[in-house]
């Protein structure tokens, strides 16, 4: 079947698509994580002392007695064999934003050669996957590939169903035999310890007693494209890169604002019901889901979690959802950037930090000016924003978030505070010394009786801001929905470490000078913000003005693309914050820098490739036997628009050729450099056959045009 053919067939049998059937979902108490081995299930299932010693290490952190490793691998083998699992694995998340799993069985045989089930603390604790396989940056090669994967027991295990059957489902730390770390897991366990250990200085300080420890906590705001899979069947983009590398705008896309909490389409609800089912089993707490602002996307979220399990269950969601799509007819787009002209997926990352006996320090309560702790810990966010905003850039950067980055969705590359009117007015004033009480957010009143007034938000909402304050936590807006959100939760946690250490010891010395809390926290605060306060903004940070003023007087740095943000890794500043907090050796932070170029690398000639290889088999084939056809019936191919498919055909075939010129060039002395020649020179050129490309879709019947087409993709029937 030819191109054209496939693609008019897929939207002659979308349009009598039907929804998918699904049985109805149990009641959400007869569901709820009854996939996973929690706290509940352990109670259930180990002895009293056991089941304290997980639970203090679950809760603490504490080390836990390797005996009860035993304990817990029988009771753990029991119960995911009622199940109906005869495998396990542990699941990891390698230097990728993929996961990492082996399938390994219970089965073992006896000497008589008769089947029995085994599994002992020593399998739970210890895997030992092919360490030179994954991306790590050179710590692995092939002739010394050791690799080990560890338990993390603070993360449940759990059942993941698939048609061929029950797995259990370990979530697991990966290192290498020599001890480094080749994962996202293990910098993120880390820089908590780093945080806890810096957060209980400033509260013991502060004269807090019995302090809990301390946790950062993950709210991350899934957005995501659905499109059929006849329609992305037809497009080797879609499948290869994730993305439409080629496609002009439709007549209608979204700028009547129309699909933004817009009614679900049908087939849509049908699918996030049954997504929400296989969450809910999984202890993944879904919140919310709604049409986002372009036709095709919608957005997931789920409540707080700890950090580090939320950070497991971001990616297990990312697993799900492209798994149920699948099911339901649909391919899920993670891509940040999938359909150019509409806006591109996000996933905000609402962070917080936080313990049993303080309760959320970044929550300001009715009178912030006279929180104390709340004013510490949000200085220190503060400042952790100003002195390592390069490295926050880095944390999110990937060929695709450049796509999206600065564009009118998205934050831009510009790293800045917002903090909202009320709480901004409290910093200034702690900055020129003025303590008097700022304004609250006052009452809401319409002037209807039947409406009733409620107390309005001290402060609005900016969605420029890609580091917005927003109530009792921090929204970093700028990471990608295809992304880990452990990377970012690694640097916010390690900035947030280094810069609480730094108030430790200012407030330390504040302290001796004077014993009243309040002056020594005022005086911390002022010098704070006199270093630091440039980083706050509440304007538009879309405008040309913001950009100029944050560069020119602010000396905020404008970092626009990958090639430009990746070299942060390298920076002296950024390997001393890693270094002294424990987070990332030296060494292990050089291998994240490699990887990501690589992945940036890979990611841009795979596209490239794909552009010079689709312009010139389907797209300059659809044009010549449009002008065959044209040509049949006697008109002359000067003739309008048959002049103008020539002339585009001509000028897009002539800068595929440029194109395929660029790739040859293999001569680069650094890996800087070859980033940012992709970045300079084979994205631009990849935008040239773009347009000609485009172009032609508008000028060529409709009939001829072998690719589905926006206006048939993004408008889910």
């Amino acid at each position: 079947m030819s191109g054209n053919e496939s693609r008019l067939k897929a939207v002659y049998e979308i349009t009598s698509a039907k929804p998918f059937e699904t049985k109805m979902t149990a009641p959400l108490k007869e569901i709820w994580a009854c996939d996973v081995f929690g706290l509940h299930q352990m109670e259930e299932s180990l002895s009293k002392s056991a089941f304290k010693s997980i639970k203090n290490t679950v809760q603490t952190g504490a080390e836990l007695d390797p005996a009860v490793a035993d304990i817990v691998a029988a009771a753990m083998k029991d119960w995911a064999m009622s199940k109906g699992a005869k495998f396990f694995s542990h699941i990891f998340y390698p230097m990728t934003n993929a996961t990492a799993e082996k399938h390994d069985g219970f089965v073992v045989t006896n000497s008589d050669g008769v089947a029995i089930t085994e599994f002992t603390g020593s399998l739970l604790i210890k895997g030992e996957p092919d360490g030179s396989s994954f991306p790590n940056g050179s710590l692995r090669m092939t002739n010394a590939a050791r690799g080990y994967t560890a338990w993390d027991p603070t993360s449940p295990a759990y059942i993941m169903h698939t048609p061929n059957g029950a797995v259990l489902m370990i979530p697991s730390v990966f290192m290498s035999w020599t001890g480094e770390a080749l994962d996202k897991k293990i910098p993120l366990l880390r820089s908590n310890a780093a945080m806890n250990k810096a957060g209980q200085k400033v509260l013991a300080l502060m004269g807090e007693k019995d302090i809990a420890p301390l946790n950062s906590s993950c709210g991350a705001e899934q957005e995501y494209f659905l499109v059929d899979e006849r329609f992305a069947n037809a497009r080797p983009d879609l499948l290869l890169a994730g993305r439409t590398l080629f496609g002009a705008s439709p007549a209608k896309g979204q700028q009547f604002d129309d699909h933004y909490f817009g009614a679900i389409p049908e087939r849509v609800q049908v699918f996030m019901q049954d997504l929400e089912d296989k969450l809910y089993r999984l202890g993944i707490p879904a919140k919310t889901h709604h049409n986002e602002v372009a036709p095709g996307q919608f957005e997931i979220a789920p409540y707080f979690e700890a950090a580090n399990v939320a950070s497991d269950h971001q990616q297990l969601l990312m697993t799900l959802l492209k798994n149920t799509a699948k099911k339901h007819g649909f391919i899920c787009l993670l891509h940040e950037k999938p359909f150019a002209g509409v806006n591109g997926s996000g996933k905000h990352v609402n962070w917080s930090v936080g313990n049993a006996t303080q309760g959320n320090l970044l929550d300001p309560g009715n009178t912030p000016n006279e929180n104390l702790n709340f004013l510490l810990f949000c200085g220190a966010v503060i400042r952790g924003v100003h002195k390592f905003g390069p490295l926050l850039r880095a944390a999110i950067a990937s060929a695709a978030n450049d796509h999206r980055l600065g564009a009118n969705e998205a934050p831009p590359a510009i790293l800045s505070v917002y903090l909202g009117s009320q709480l901004e007015k409290v910093f200034d004033n702690i900055r020129t010394g003025e303590l008097h009480v700022p304004t609250t957010g006052g009452q809401m009143d319409l002037g209807l009786s039947q409406i009733l007034k409620f107390e309005r938000d001290p402060g609005d909402r900016n969605r420029t801001s890609p580091f917005a304050f927003t109530g009792n936590r921090f929204e970093f807006r700028a990471v990608g929905s295809s992304q880990s959100v452990s990377g970012p939760l690694v640097a916010m946690n390690t900035m947030l470490a280094d810069s609480l250490e730094w108030v430790a010891e200012k407030l330390e010395a504040e302290l001796a000078k004077n014993s009243d809390k309040a002056i020594a926290v005022f005086a911390v605060l002022k010098e704070l913000m006199e270093l630091h306060g440039n980083v706050v903004f509440g304007g538009d940070g879309y405008s040309s003005e913001w950009h100029k003023a944050a560069v020119e007087e602010r000396g905020l740095k404008n970092i626009p693309n990958t090639a430009d943000a990746l070299p942060a890794f390298k920076t002296p500043d950024v390997i001393e914050l890693f270094s002294k907090t424990g987070v990332l050796t030296p060494v292990e932070l050089a291998s994240r820098f490699e990887v990501y170029a690589e992945q940036y690398v890979l990611a841009i000639e795979v596209e490239a490739k794909l552009v010079s290889e689709m312009a010139t088999t389907i797209i300059y084939p659809a044009a010549i036997s449009y002008l065959s056809k044209i040509a049949s019936t006697g008109i002359q191919l000067d003739y309008s628009p048959a002049g103008a498919v020539a002339e585009t055909a001509s000028a897009m075939m002539a800068s595929v050729e440029k194109l395929n010129a660029a790739l040859e060039s293999e001569h680069f002395e650094t890996t800087e450099a070859h980033m940012t020649y992709l970045a300079d020179e084979v994205r631009g050129l990849m935008d040239e056959v773009r347009a000609s490309a485009d172009k032609l879709e508008t000028l060529v019947a409709d009939d001829l045009w072998p690719l589905p087409k926006y206006r048939e993709m993004l408008f889910i029937k």
